[in-house]
């Protein structure tokens, strides 16, 4: 099935109902691996962070990781889940060549959390609840990389190298019921779900959740039923997608391809597929395998897992303040439209907005920078806004600087600009390109008056009552100052020097 066979998306919609089930594996930001003692950290050389446990290798016995358990069970809270009084792991046999022991310690039957629900606020506002099944442990694969192909896949490879040093790193897998009555909205619902968990998982501090970098992937999982039916159609499963965008692009591409594929009287193939994300589209990839395929059964080299109550009550009593729920108390705060809370969501803005008020900047001050010079180099670099070289503190010192009028706003985003450029702190800025207001009443009216002398025109109409010509004289004065003075301050005394009241 290519790209040019697919059936329009709204005629896909009319004749079918699409059911969802996201799954979204989450990389614990742990020192220490989930099993063993190795460090986690990132860009070391290659199997250099490894040990008998991890390798597999035999007599080696496992210790779970405490401060993953706690992390599994604050994200259990946080997802509104029931948090098991009992729980233990269990061996996922399957042929990984980037996993040593060649099988996946996990949870099967027993989760450490289930039953649970997130709430989720789609653009124009609509709160649609996503059930959740599960949460539960599990630990990371090595890494492969296939040498000598085309396409960096396997297929094609003269061989393959592999990096132990991610098998064992402490994960926590996420999945959701079947989602079902989104319809049309589908695609945009994934998004938000996902888009809302790596929220909720930043806030509660337990990964940075990066999906460009791995720490948060999503596997779409979709189906289409005929309208009016009830019974699930065959699914297809997207595997590791790393973006926002492309969780919704890979929804969306996988209803118009059922479809195609139901029209055509054929059966939809139970699989795993691959998204590229030049195009949108997806590729197969292997059969998917049911659960009994992984012969699962009870680790027998590790005791259960059972929180107490006491334990679990402490944790959610810690919990922060949800995301969603933070959200909408800060656009009452900042008195923005919902709209506008999802542009600064989307931009990855929200935090470095709140921690530029905390440094004593006013809100709507703050999210004009952020929002508007600091986004758009952020885009054209093609960098996250938080990982530009300019800080909440940066900002808020240049807020400080207007406020007290030693800069004008087009003063201010010089000095922005300079900070971004790596000239230093924005006062470091201020003094080496000599930014300040000019403020020295003889200078700037020594400038007034010579505005004055050469528009003699444009002085008799101020003269003659015609206040709002004024403006061409302080856009005079400004020129000549180049843009640092105070704009309202020399309109005050051009309005003066001619006699007349504004």
């Amino acid at each position: 099935m290519t790209v040019t066979e697919l059936v329009p998306y709204e005629d896909a919609l009319a004749a079918y109902d699409p059911v969802m089930g996201l799954e979204v594996h989450v990389e614990l930001g742990t020192a220490t691996k989930m099993f063993c003692g190795c460090s986690t950290t990132l860009g070391a050389d290659a199997n250099s962070q490894t040990c008998p446990t991890c390798l597999g290798l035999p007599g080696a016995l496992p210790v779970v990781n405490a401060k993953g358990v706690e992390s599994a069970v604050r994200i259990g809270l946080a997802l509104n889940c029931e948090i098991a009084e009992w729980c233990r792991f269990a061996r996922k046999n399957y042929f990984y060549p980037d996993m040593p022991k060649n099988f996946q310690t996990s949870q099967y039957d027993e989760p450490i959390a289930f039953n649970g629900y997130l709430d989720v606020q789609l653009e124009d506002g609509e709160v649609f609840r996503v059930e959740i099944e599960r949460a539960h442990m599990e630990e990371d694969t090595g890494k492969s990389t296939h040498i000598g192909g085309a396409t960096g896949r396997i297929h094609g490879a003269s061989h393959s190298l592999l990096d132990y040093n991610r098998a064992g790193i402490p994960l926590i897998e996420i999945v959701t019921k079947p989602i079902e009555g989104a319809g049309e909205r589908a695609p945009e619902v994934a998004k938000a779900y996902v888009a809302e968990l790596r929220e909720l998982i930043k806030a509660l501090g337990v990964s940075e959740a990066r999906m460009e970098m791995g720490q948060m992937r999503c596997d779409v999982n979709l189906s289409l039923r005929p309208k009016g039916e009830k019974a699930f159609g065959t699914r297809s499963e997207t595997k590791n997608v790393n973006s926002l965008r492309s969780v919704e692009r890979a929804a969306r591409f996988e209803i118009q391809r059922h479809a195609a594929v139901l029209d055509a009287g054929e059966k939809i193939v139970q699989e795993t597929r691959h998204f590229h994300e030049d195009n949108g589209s997806t590729t197969s990839g292997r059969v998917k395998e049911e659960a009994e395929d992984y012969r699962y059964f009870p680790e027998p080299d590790l005791v259960p897992v059972a929180p107490s109550r006491e334990w679990v009550e402490e944790l959610r009593a810690g919990l922060p303040e949800l995301p969603r729920l933070r959200r909408n108390r800060l656009r009452e705060e900042w008195g923005i439209s919902q709209h506008e809370m999802q542009s600064a969501l989307n931009a990855g803005a929200v935090g470095l907005i709140v921690a530029t008020v905390d440094a004593g900047a006013p809100a709507d001050q703050a999210r004009k920078w952020w929002m508007g010079q600091l986004a758009r180099r952020a885009n054209e670099s093609g960098t996250d806004l938080a990982d530009l070289p300019i800080g909440p503190e940066d900002v808020a010192r240049v807020c400080a600087l207007v406020e007290e009028g030693s800069l004008n706003d087009k003063l201010a985003r010089q000095a922005i600009e300079g900070v971004l450029d790596g000239e230093g702190t924005p006062d470091e800025v201020v003094e080496k390109r000599g930014l300040k207001v000019v403020s020295d009443e003889g200078a700037l009216g020594a400038a007034v008056d010579e505005a004055i002398a050469g528009n003699a025109a444009i002085a008799e109409k101020i003269r003659g009552g015609k206040v709002q010509a004024a403006g061409a004289l302080v856009g005079a004065v400004m020129k000549a100052t180049r843009g640092q003075a105070d704009a309202a301050r020399v309109r005050e005394l051009i309005l003066e020097k001619l006699g007349v009241e504004g």
